[in-house]
C-alpha cells in the first residue's frame, strides 16, 4: 500500500494558551492520515507543560518528543524529522494555524504536479489572532529565486521525501528554514506554490524587532555558511541581490495586504 502518511512537524516553547490553537488546527484537518509531532525545546512554561501532556494523551495520532536542553528551532525540528515515518513532511510552528482543508487540497496539488516541494500563501495575523494582511506566494518558486530571498512560509511548506529523501535544518540559531529550503531546492531545483492562503501566520512583536535588528546579520550567514561565499562575496549578495529582492516584496505585501484587508471590509 502506498504511503500517504503526513508528518507534520511542530516545535515549540513556552507558547502557552496560542499552543491549543495550532494542535487544534492540525487535529481538525479533513485530511487525517497524519501523525503530528510535537518537539518541546525544554520549555519551562507549566501552561505549556499540561497542554503536552493533555494532548498527548489525548489523540493517538500525536507523538511529544521533549528535549533536556533548550536548542532553537531547527534542532527541534530535526529530532521530529527524525521521528517522522511519512513520506510526506509539513511544518506548523506553535504560534501558527492552518485552514481545515489545507492537507487535503496540498495532497492533491502535489499529486497533480509530481513534485518535490510545494507551499502555499498564507493569512498575517497580530499577537490576537486578528488578520493583519497576506502573503501571496509565487507560482513557482527556483533555486537561482530561492537564493535571492526568502519565498515561502514555512508553515505552509510540504515536501516528498521519495524524492530525495528527509532533509534536516542547518543547525542556525536563525534563518533555518530558508536555508533548509535552499538545499532541498539545490536537488530538486524549482517548487510550486498555490495562491490560494492555506494558513494563519501569527506575527508577534518580540520576533519583529528581533527580525529588523538581525536582518543583515543572520543573512549574511546563510549565505556564507550554507552557499560557501566568502565573507566579501556575502556582504556584496545581500546588498546587491537580497536587500533590492527583500525590498520589493514588503512592497508588494503591504499592498496585496492593504488590497486584500480592503476586500475583506467591504464584505462585513
Amino acid at each position: 500500500m502506498e504511503n500517504r502518511l503526513v508528518s507534520v512537524i511542530m516545535p515549540t516553547y513556552n507558547t502557552g494558551r496560542i499552543l491549543s490553537e495550532s494542535i487544534d488546527s492540525i487535529l481538525c484537518q479533513t485530511y487525517t492520515d497524519f501523525e503530528l509531532i510535537i518537539t518541546d525545546d525544554n520549555s519551562d512554561d507549566a501552561e505549556t507543560l499540561a497542554i503536552l501532556d493533555r494532548y498527548g494523551r489525548l489523540d493517538k495520532r500525536i507523538k511529544i518528543l521533549y528535549l533536556e536542553e533548550n536548542h532553537g528551532a531547527g534542532y527541534a525540528r530535526n529530532k521530529a524529522i527524525e521521528a517522522a515515518r511519512g513520506r510526506y513532511i509539513a511544518f506548523c510552528d506553535s504560534d501558527d494555524r492552518w485552514f481545515p482543508d489545507k492537507l487535503e487540497r496540498q495532497m492533491a496539488f502535489i499529486a497533480s504536479k509530481g513534485c518535490c516541494l510545494i507551499y502555499s500563501s498564507y493569512i498575517i495575523c497580530n499577537q490576537d489572532g486578528q488578520t493583519a494582511g497576506i502573503f501571496i506566494s509565487p507560482r513557482i518558486v527556483t533555486y537561482g529565486g530561492m537564493k535571492r530571498d526568502d519565498k515561502i512560509g514555512c508553515l505552509t511548506a510540504l515536501y516528498d521525501t521519495s524524492f530525495f529523501g528527509k532533509f534536516y535544518f542547518p543547525l542556525l540559531r536563525k534563518r533555518q528554514d530558508w536555508a533548509m529550503f535552499i538545499m532541498l531546492l539545490q536537488k530538486c531545483r524549482i517548487a510550486y506554490g498555490m495562491k490560494e492562503p492555506l494558513a494563519y501566520y501569527r506575527l508577534r512583536s518580540d520576533s519583529l524587532s528581533s527580525n529588523k535588528r538581525s536582518l543583515v546579520k543572520f543573512n549574511i550567514n546563510v549565505y556564507h555558511k550554507i552557499l560557501g561565499f566568502s565573507k566579501a562575496k556575502s556582504y556584496l549578495y545581500f546588498g546587491a541581490v537580497f536587500f533590492p529582492t527583500y525590498l520589493f516584496k514588503t512592497i508588494k505585501r503591504k499592498v496585496d495586504s492593504y488590497r486584500y484587508l480592503s476586500k475583506l471590509a467591504s464584505t462585513q
